[in-house]
Formats: C-alpha cells, structure tokens, sequence
C-alpha cells in the first residue's frame, strides 16, 4: 500500500506542469515539483528529437529551463542558508548534475546545426548547479 501511494505522488509530481508548479504553496516541495518537471521534460526533448521533430524537442527543452528555473526560486524564497539546511539544495544539486550527463548525451547524439537549441537551457542548468554546489560548499568565514 504504501509503495502505491509512493507512486501516485511520483507520477502526480511528474504529470505536474508550470501552472501547477506556481501554485504550490511549499517551496522545497515546489523545488521538487519543478525539478522532477524539468526531468520529464529533458526525457520528451530526447523522444522528440529521436523521433526528428525538432520544434518540439526546442519547446521540451524551454520547459526544463523554466521549471529549473522555478525550482531556484523556490529554494531562495525559502530563505534557508543552503549550508546550514542543505537537504533540499543537496537533492537539487545532484538531481542538476545527473541532468546535465543527460543534456551532454542528447547534445552528443544531435546534428552540429541542431545543437543551438540546447545551449541555453544547458547553460541555465549548469548556472543553477553550480550555484546550489557553490551554496552547500560556501565559505565558512563568511558568516563571522
């Protein structure tokens, strides 16, 4: 029973989209939502390239770049210094990085031309990764 209810969250969370997202009143479970949104939409980019519709991969691909970028937002507005309460900047960090392998496989597998249009949600990912990492790993004087 209880993995059943593990698997409604997950696919809730999944089948989540923007609007949703922004309505969600707990920011780390916002962050969550965006993020599992942002890996769904990584995984229909790869589909719709496979499949060589190249628009929608661009949309998916802009979808994860808004949903990474909510999911920043969210743990900001927490207000929660992310070395001290790292837990939800953790799960972002890592989650971020196993993207980014998935980004650099899709970007391996694409036409040379087509590539342009992953570059900048690449970028965001990578710009939000390593802010999170920067956060957790922060300098420890600072705050003296």
């Amino acid at each position: 029973m209880r993995f059943v209810a593990c698997a409604v969250v997950a696919c809730a969370l999944q089948a989540a989209g923007i609007p949703e997202l922004k309505n969600e009143p707990n920011l780390e479970r916002r962050a969550r939502m965006a993020i599992a949104n942002a890996e769904s939409a990584l995984s229909e980019a790869k589909a719709a390239y496979a499949k060589g519709d190249l628009k929608a991969a661009a949309s998916d691909l802009e979808e994860m770049e808004k949903s990474i970028e909510i999911a920043q937002a969210s743990l900001t507005e927490t207000g929660k210094d992310a070395r001290k309460r790292s837990k939800p900047f953790k799960y972002g960090e890592g989650k971020t990085r196993e993207m980014l392998r998935h980004i650099d496989a899709l970007e391996n597998s694409m036409d040379i031309d087509d590539r342009k249009i992953i570059d900048g949600p690449k970028a965001k990912v990578q710009q939000v990764h390593d802010a999170w990492l920067l956060g957790i790993m922060g300098d420890k004087g600072s705050d003296k």
